[in-house]
């Protein structure tokens, strides 16, 4: 993927897996929200392909149907109502579960009759995980989604995704630099950096591997500690993975 001159991604060959929550992490400007973009039909490479559950992203209303996207800041509408914003989700996505996203408002204790713009953030971020999940796509997308939150409005949300998913079995890719909220949450791991990515794999095989050290990839630990999630991803942006 090229902006003009500018390589954002490239040899970016990877398959996130189907019932996951998969973890997207790397530093500033490696191409996180390119991929994103990509993966939810808002951009199109100018090079390769990319296939979304077997098909090119963003092809017609039926494909458009099985992706959610929820972006970092939470775009909703400022002067519409939360009860305004469920009419609106119900018209635009044929498989709306209604009865679902009244549910899910009522307890969390929004008030229905609240304009979006007087919400919290964290009040926010749960109408907008609320659209997203009451659209019942077979992929969701979530951009950075809790970096406004405080810690406890943080961890309501995840543990809400994680009920989400478990009832549903939907495949969710998070992008978050929060590495403890992605160990937290996350079943599958991918470390973009330079327009690559370095690494992709399920955690717990990912994590056995570089701490046994007898791979192709080492994460050092000189004080003899387990290699956690957060050293594995950090030893790969910062290119201390001997190899």
């Amino acid at each position: 993927m090229r902006y003009g001159r500018r390589v954002a991604l490239t040899d970016c060959t990877l398959r996130v897996p189907a019932g996951k929550v998969a973890g997207l992490v790397g530093p500033n400007g490696a191409g996180k929200s390119t991929f994103l973009s990509m993966v939810c039909g808002l951009l199109a490479p100018t090079s390769g392909r990319i296939a979304v559950l077997g098909h090119r992203p963003g092809g017609g209303a039926a494909r458009l149907a099985e992706v959610a996207f929820v972006a970092q800041d939470a775009p909703l509408y400022p002067s519409m109502t939360v009860a305004d914003h469920l009419r609106f989700g119900a018209r635009l996505n044929p498989r709306w579960d209604g009865r679902y996203a009244r549910a899910r408002i009522e307890r969390l204790g929004l008030d229905p009759a609240q304009k979006a713009g007087r919400l919290s953030g964290g009040q926010r971020a749960q109408l907008a995980l609320t659209l997203a999940a009451a659209k019942r796509a077979r992929l969701l997308v979530l951009d950075e989604p809790v970096a406004s939150l405080d810690p406890l409005a943080r961890r309501t949300f995840l543990e809400d995704l994680q009920e989400y998913v478990a009832e549903v079995e939907v495949s969710v890719v998070l992008s978050s630099h929060l590495l403890g909220d992605l160990q937290r949450v996350c079943d599958h791991l991918i470390v973009l950096s330079a327009g690559r990515v370095q690494l992709a794999g399920d955690v717990p095989a990912l994590l056995a591997g570089h701490s046994r050290g007898d791979g192709e990839r080492i994460v050092p630990r000189p004080d003899g500690r387990p290699v956690d999630l957060e050293d594995l991803v950090l030893a790969y942006m910062a290119g201390e993975v001997v190899r």
